[in-house]
């Protein structure tokens, strides 16, 4: 089903670049000034593109959306342009559609040289997103239905303000859609994230496209430059933002590591931990804020075992006895405090050995994650089919007390569908 919906909505993109391609090609472009004007910021924006580092929390539609926020308002003011200095233009739906879809390809070109080019998915949401903000505008602007009805105040900036309202949840819904299809992941978690991304630079980008048009509607196309440079700044910050985030990351891994390095944990074990984790959290529903405490949080949750004198045997903690399990959480925990790690990781960390009626999601989700992945490797390695089932029903056994029973079968689902990028033949129960 996901799959079918990904194909239509790339296929609609399709056909639509390609029958606004042929329709401006054999009419020629209307207002041409105008639309180089727009196309040259669109390129622009493409040319200022950051490639969104994928993470095993961050959502990929969310950090789509993110790349090209000046080439995204361009491509809307474009859609929402109705006068040029107080002259009407004439520039159609197809036309908006071909003039952007030819912008963006120009500002890919380089990206795709150095081999970082965006998914095409990107493209296809771009186009179908511009071609409902003009399909809603330009009929009515081109008949004169719309002066007629809301004229040139106010009422004017509510109606555009409500169409970008629209425009966006018409977005949020195609970049879940195709994130689903990419993942495998919940569509209800993925829709919510994507409207919260459309609250933060979303609401930027469709505030800049809206100012845009109506600014080149009294000043010219004077306005586009002037309005594009606080949306320019705004993505710089968001890019230093993202790269700090990266960074400290990057540091968390490093420090993950130290368990490895000493002995105490199987090579590999937090980064396959954490990443199980977070496709667990994202069968929950976990918010993306929640997913990044439980990333941070499943990648540091054996760091306490460096105050121990004799390293767990294969560093599997899930077989000790409560009272040293709970004291290595805790030491693990202060630990996390001590590197400045934010207070909700530190209190996963420590509470991961708690009976489960006492923690709180991400800690259950951890304990459970990480006793799937000490009893696969007691049993023969964590891809060997027969120490899947067995480490599951262990699991499923301990349920009373020490698993939460959502959390093991939401794990179980996740194994079937093949994990978090690696095929696990397990049988949901």
């Amino acid at each position: 089903m996901r799959a079918w919906a990904a194909w239509t909505v790339r296929g609609a993109a399709g056909g639509l670049i390609a029958v606004a391609l042929g329709h401006t090609l054999w009419n020629g472009l209307v207002e041409p000034g105008t639309a180089l004007a727009f196309g040259a910021l669109i390129v622009i924006g493409e040319l200022a593109r950051r490639d969104a580092g994928g993470d095993t929390a961050g959502t990929a539609g969310a950090a789509l959306h993110r790349t090209a926020p000046l080439g995204s308002a361009g491509a809307l003011g474009y859609a929402l342009l109705g006068p040029a200095a107080g002259r009407p233009t004439h520039h159609g739906v197809l036309q908006i559609v071909a003039v952007v879809v030819a912008a963006a390809l120009v500002g890919i070109v380089p990206h795709i040289a150095r081999g970082r080019g965006p998914a095409l998915d990107h493209l296809a949401r771009r186009v179908l997103t511009v071609t409902f903000a003009a399909a809603c505008f330009q009929p009515l602007y081109n008949s004169g239905r719309l002066e007629d009805r809301v004229g040139q105040g106010p009422y004017l900036v509510l109606f555009l303000l409500l169409l970008l309202g629209l425009t966006a949840l018409c977005d949020a819904v195609l970049a879940a859609a195709l994130a689903g299809t990419r993942t495998g992941w919940p569509y209800g978690p993925l829709l919510r994230d994507e409207l919260r991304a459309q609250l933060g630079i979303g609401s930027a980008i469709c505030a800049t496209g809206v100012v845009m048009a109506l600014g080149v509607a009294g000043a010219g196309l004077w306005a586009v430059p002037v309005f594009s440079v606080p949306l320019l700044l705004t993505q710089l910050s968001f890019h230093r933002i993202a790269a700090i985030r990266t960074t400290y990351r990057q540091t968390i891994t490093s420090l993950a590591r130290a368990t490895e390095i000493a002995g105490y944990t199987r090579p590999g074990h937090s980064r396959r931990v954490a990443a199980l984790s977070c496709a667990v959290g994202r069968e929950l529903g976990l918010s993306e804020r929640e997913l990044t405490v439980l990333e941070y949080a499943a990648l540091m949750h054996d760091i306490g075992q460096l105050s121990l004198v004799d390293p767990v045997p294969a560093g599997a903690t899930a077989e000790l006895p409560a009272a040293e399990a709970r004291r290595i959480a805790e030491l693990g925990g202060e630990v996390a405090r001590q590197t400045g790690a934010p207070a909700e990781v530190a209190v996963v960390v420590e509470r991961q050995a708690d009976p489960y009626r006492e923690q709180p999601v991400a800690a259950r989700i951890v304990r459970t994650v990480n006793a799937y992945e000490d009893l696969c490797g007691h049993a023969g390695g964590s891809g060997h089919p027969g120490g899947s089932l067995a480490a599951l029903e262990r699991l499923r056994l301990g349920t009373g007390h020490d698993y939460q029973p959502e959390v093991v079968e939401c794990l179980a689902r996740v194994l079937a569908r093949g994990g978090p990028g690696r095929v696990v033949p397990v049988q949901a129960g």
